[in-house]
């Protein structure tokens, strides 16, 4: 980590009393930041507001937010920040909240993983054993993250770079830490808000890239079975990008004439869309 601040402050340390660390009972942003400017914070931002309101946390100040998330991308060329926005510290024992609560900012830069400006090798995933339950808060990025916890844990001891999650019914809601989407019958498809577990930002970023491209798109539910029957896949997050998929559940993908474009429409959004 490079730097912390916690309401403002510079920190390493979080009060004993935050719902966020007892209960989860908050919310998060991962947001790029490229040569001291955040990309795509007014999608991370309408984001944050959409989650507050579903949890009842007061959304925090949006120009101390910015503030403090370029404060944040000054730290390096490339930077990962994560915001945190919690509960706030808990004004009475249990799951209960008052309403009293204040809510508490933590900003956390991180110098950006791998090579800078390098791309991800395309991805080797499989089907995960682990299913997930569709979730109360589907599509809110909160802290209650266990089934992705556990998830990156099982691709790594299967030596994937990703593993795609089914819920119960059977249906794909993404990958541990990605948006899925797939190209069948020369439509870009991706699961639903309802049915994925994160709206995520580069997810919206896409659909909007590939519908200026003129690629036809849809929102709906998708079996495994259609993953391995379509001509590409492949995922998403402000980290990795578009991120093309060579191998899924035995099937190898050949890389397709799309990735290119796609990845190069969406990073011309972030140039100008950052701070927006």
């Amino acid at each position: 980590m490079l730097a912390a601040w916690v309401d403002g402050l510079p920190a390493n340390s979080l009060g004993l009393a935050d719902r966020g660390l007892h209960y989860g009972d908050g919310l998060f942003e991962t947001i790029a930041a490229n040569e001291g400017r955040a990309r795509f914070l007014g999608a991370h931002l309408a984001r944050l507001t959409k989650g507050c309101a579903a949890l009842s946390i007061a959304m925090p100040d949006r120009d101390t937010l910015r503030f403090e998330i370029a404060r944040a991308a000054q730290l390096a060329p490339q930077v990962l920040i994560k915001l945190i926005v919690t509960r706030g510290l808990a004004l009475e024992r249990g799951y209960g909240y008052t309403g009293g609560e204040a809510a508490t900012r933590i900003v956390m830069g991180y110098a950006w993983p791998g090579e800078q400006g390098a791309a991800p090798a395309p991805a080797r995933t499989a089907l995960a054993v682990l299913r997930c339950g569709r979730p109360l808060l589907a599509g809110v990025k909160h802290l209650n993250r266990l089934e992705q916890v556990l998830a990156r844990q099982e691709a790594r001891q299967r030596g994937l770079d990703e593993v795609i999650l089914a819920a119960d019914e059977g249906h794909v809601t993404g990958g541990s830490m990605t948006n899925v989407f797939a190209l069948a019958q020369g439509c870009l498809v991706t699961p639903p808000v309802a049915h994925c577990a994160v709206a995520g930002v580069l997810r919206g970023q896409l659909l909007a890239a590939a519908s200026r491209l003129g690629m036809a798109t849809a929102e709906r539910r998708l079996a495994p079975d259609e993953l391995l029957a379509a001509d590409a896949l492949w995922l998403t997050n402000v980290r990795v990008g578009v991120w093309p998929v060579t191998r899924f559940a035995g099937r190898d993908y050949p890389a397709h004439e799309c990735t290119q474009r796609l990845q190069r429409a969406v990073l011309e959004t972030a140039m100008e869309t950052a701070d927006a």
